[in-house]
């Protein structure tokens, strides 16, 4: 038991959140030279990861639902983090920080993730299939949280700025909670069946052939390590706001791209997941993945930035421009010809990725 105890203390999902919160200790409040900041950026990327394979161990425990919705909190708390740490440490115009984030996000799902999991499933096994009602559910309630945070408030005349009045936030914020947890309802409790893999000939995948519930000792000690990892990644977000700037400036790209850094970092650990779902036949997990950290990632972060925006210097700015909302419904449509017929070829996942290159390439020469 000690040996076995040693070994899940020596892990990198141990060491790096504990690592972390020394280098933030270290590093509070203090001018750090480049090589030091560059050091502690690669920490807060790894601490994120490691922060959300905590959360996940502990959703397992707690199973479903409150599993889902313990994950969602965690990277919905890192996401947060980073975006309120940039907009109070940061110069210059913060105020498009969330929107850009966000829409970031969406875009690094519907097309990033979703499209090497259907490419690498349909490459490996010719046809990546999977239950086309669930993720059609997914799909609509990620669009519909989309138009609603992001691009009505670009035609709305309350306001000549492309942003919400009071009472359209509240509005937005209420109805963004309603959808996710709506959401999160049919698909851990009403209709669980339709977000599984399909069955195949060889019978039907079972859902619950995983890993063997945690012990209580180690998820406890995982609720520590992600309070841990939360708190450093927060913290270190604050170190790092003034550098992530200087660095996209020095860089020549715009500040919109910020949002883009913030979101790779915090879907990263997703990314990696899905990929590997989508590689042992196990597409609808891969899908279920992305279009979920979509899902939290505006259906949870809005509404707790527009709580935020009454105290944070600046206006809260959610209206995408035109060029971003050309891309947005180019994606939409795609997507839903993808999602319908419930399989899909190395075609869909190449469209989804070139659709994804167009949104970096348009993000750094806007």
């Amino acid at each position: 038991m000690a040996s076995a105890f040693r070994k899940y203390v020596l892990r990198w999902t141990t060491i790096f959140p504990v690592l972390a919160m020394l280098a933030l200790v270290f590093s509070w409040e203090r001018e750090l030279p480049w090589p030091v900041l560059a050091a502690e950026a690669g920490l807060l990327v790894v601490t994120v990861m490691a922060g959300v394979h905590h959360a996940e161990l502990i959703a397992h425990r707690v199973g479903e639902p409150f599993g889902s919705l313990i994950l969602a909190v965690a990277v919905t708390v890192i996401e947060v983090g980073l975006i309120v740490m940039l907009m109070v440490s940061g110069k210059g115009d913060v105020s498009t920080l969330a929107r850009d984030t966000v829409f970031s996000a969406v875009m690094l799902t519907m097309n990033g993730i979703v499209g090497i999991s259907l490419l690498v499933g349909a490459v490996k096994y010719r046809l990546a299939e999977f239950n086309s009602e669930g993720t059609g559910s997914a799909l609509g309630t990620m669009l519909t949280l989309a138009g609603l945070t992001m691009v009505l408030p670009r035609f709305t005349t309350s306001d000549p700025s492309p942003s919400f009045v009071t009472g359209q936030l509240i509005f937005a914020a209420v109805a963004s909670l309603v959808l996710y947890g709506s959401f999160v309802f049919t698909q851990t409790i009403r209709h669980r069946d339709f977000f599984l893999p399909p069955a195949d000939t060889r019978g039907p995948v079972d859902d619950e052939a995983h890993a063997s519930k945690p012990t209580t000792r180690r998820t406890i000690i995982s609720l520590v390590l992600l309070v841990v990892s939360l708190a450093s990644v927060v913290g270190l977000a604050k170190v790092e706001s003034p550098a992530i700037q200087a660095g996209v400036t020095w860089a020549g790209l715009p500040q919109s791209f910020v949002g883009v850094i913030l979101a790779v970092i915090v879907l990263l650990p997703e990314s990696i997941a899905a990929v590997r779902a989508a590689a042992a036949d196990r597409t609808q997990i891969a899908l279920n993945l992305g279009y979920g950290s979509a899902l939290a990632s505006i259906g949870l972060t809005i509404p707790v930035m527009a709580v935020a925006s009454q105290w944070l210097p600046g206006r809260l700015t959610l209206g995408l421009p035109p060029l971003q909302i050309g891309l947005l419904a180019l994606s939409a449509v795609v997507a839903v010809l993808t999602v319908v017929p419930g399989r899909a070829k190395t075609q869909h996942g190449i469209v989804h990725l070139v659709l994804f290159a167009a949104f970096i390439t348009l993000s750094i020469l806007p």
